[in-house]
This record gives structure tokens, C-alpha cells and sequence, in this order.
């Protein structure tokens, strides 16, 4: 249940966002990356923990988890499921693009028929009619990114998603996507230490867009965690990190950062 110091669902947590302009949720989210097995592979050393951080999340009034399909794989949305189903006013984003082999491996695959398949085990792993928020986890660069986008608006058309989302994409990838569907979010590298994206991040600022920086914590030694989530929180309001951790003790810190901007 936690330590206690933070009063639960007690949080501002950075204030809110809309997904699409109507999705509304708490900006400091959680990435649930991290409640697998070492190389992302595999159960938890301790599923019990994986199951109590979850529901922690809820207490705290974090609502809006991201995810992946290649998490594991599919252990990630096997835990959220068990632990948070039936979600309530949780947001659930995953994403899909991805093969796994083994720890730490991730190859690419954009091929529409597995794209679509992607969506749909999610679908049936979370328990839900659609997924809020569907993300292609990297643009594949061995398939024409028109059949890649195609694909994802069909599934849009279909039902099966209500928002969807890009990860690690360039502004005149963005821009090419919106010719085919709202892009609702962008998930890219991008913390205190590596600002990279900044233009990527400019441009979604500009355009209302969402976006997921990964790797948050990333601040150097002389920045604490919270200190970095607080700077990322103040970027810009379009911004909604999602630290993810195995731990009670780190999810509350993490909060607390949320709750001081």
C-alpha cells in the first residue's frame, strides 16, 4: 500500500491534458515498461510487487499508463490487467511495431496484417471494446509508411482505437501521418540531458499535440528525478511524462514531483 507520506488520489500530478482535444488526464502519467523481467523480457522477479505498484498507481491518482504490446512481451498488459481491470477513468495507451527475440532486443515490423493483429491482442490482453490511445511503436523503414499509416486509420475507422499516436518520429514524419489521421500524441527521447526533439516537441506544442517524452529521468548527477520531471512538466503544456519503476518508494517520489508544478 505504499509508505503512507502521500495521501492517495491527493496529487495535482502536473495538472491535466485532452488526448485528441477530449481525452482529459492527469499530465505525470506512468510507463509501465519496467514491471517486467530483466531486458524487458519476461515476468517480474517479484509479481506481487508489479501487481501492489499498479494499484498504487491508482491510489495516487495517476490515470494514464502507457504500455506496449512488446513489453515482455505482453506481460506488461498481462499485469494491468490483472491489477486495474476494470479501469474506470484510466487511460490505457500500448503501441504496437515491434518483434521481440529476446532481452533487450527490438526488431522493427510495419507490415499492416501485423500491425492490425498488434491492436487486436492488445485489445483482448487489456479487455477492452477499443484501445484509448494506440501508438506505432517506430515508423518501419522496409515497408512504405503510407501502408503503415493507412493501416492505423482503418483500424480508427474500424472501432478498434479512438486516438492514435507515433513514437520517435521527425516533424515531416508527424506532418505526413496527419494526412492520413489526427495524430493525437508523439513519444520521442527527450529529458533535461538530451534535447534532442526539440523541435519535434516545438511543433506539438504548436499544434495541441501530446508528447510522451521516454527516458524522462535522464538529468545528469547534479538533478534529482523529481527536479527533472518538474523541468519537463514546465516545458511546455502539452508535455506528459511517464516514469515508470518497479518501485512504491520511486512511484511517490515521482508523484510528488507532479504534484509540486
Amino acid at each position: 500500500m505504499g509508505t503512507g507520506s502521500i495521501p492517495a488520489g491527493a496529487l495535482e500530478l502536473g495538472g491535466t491534458f485532452k488526448i485528441g482535444g477530449e481525452l482529459e488526464v492527469h499530465r505525470l502519467g506512468f510507463g509501465a515498461m519496467r514491471i517486467t523481467g530483466e531486458g524487458i523480457w519476461g515476468p517480474p522477479a517479484d509479481h506481487d510487487k508489479a501487481i501492489a505498484v499498479l494499484r498504487r498507481v491508482r491510489e495516487l491518482g495517476i490515470d494514464f499508463i502507457d504500455t506496449a504490446d512488446s513489453y515482455g512481451p505482453y506481460v506488461s498488459e498481462d499485469l494491468i490487467h490483472e491489477a486495474l481491470h476494470p479501469y474506470g477513468d484510466i487511460v490505457i495507451a500500448t503501441k504496437g511495431g515491434l518483434t521481440r527475440h529476446g532481452p533487450n532486443q527490438w526488431p522493427i515490423c510495419g507490415r499492416p496484417e501485423y500491425l492490425r493483429q498488434c491492436c487486436l491482442m492488445s485489445m483482448r490482453r487489456l479487455e477492452v471494446e477499443r484501445v484509448d490511445l494506440w501508438q506505432l511503436h517506430r515508423i518501419d523503414p522496409k515497408v512504405p509508411r503510407e501502408e503503415q499509416f493507412e493501416c492505423m486509420a482503418q483500424m480508427q475507422q474500424d472501432g478498434l482505437v479512438r486516438f492514435l499516436g507515433l513514437s520517435e518520429v521527425s516533424v515531416e514524419e508527424i506532418e505526413a501521418a496527419r494526412g492520413f489521421f489526427e495524430v493525437a500524441t508523439v513519444q520521442n527521447l527527450y529529458n533535461l540531458a538530451n534535447r534532442q526533439a526539440e523541435d519535434v516537441l516545438d511543433y506539438c506544442t504548436e499544434h495541441g499535440i501530446g508528447f510522451i517524452p521516454w527516458f524522462p529521468l535522464q538529468a545528469g548527477s547534479e538533478t534529482s528525478p523529481q527536479e527533472a520531471l518538474a523541468w519537463l512538466l514546465d516545458r511546455s503544456p502539452v508535455v506528459l511524462p511517464i516514469p515508470g519503476t518497479g518501485s512504491i518508494e520511486h512511484l511517490e517520489e515521482n508523484a510528488a514531483a507532479g504534484g509540486s508544478s
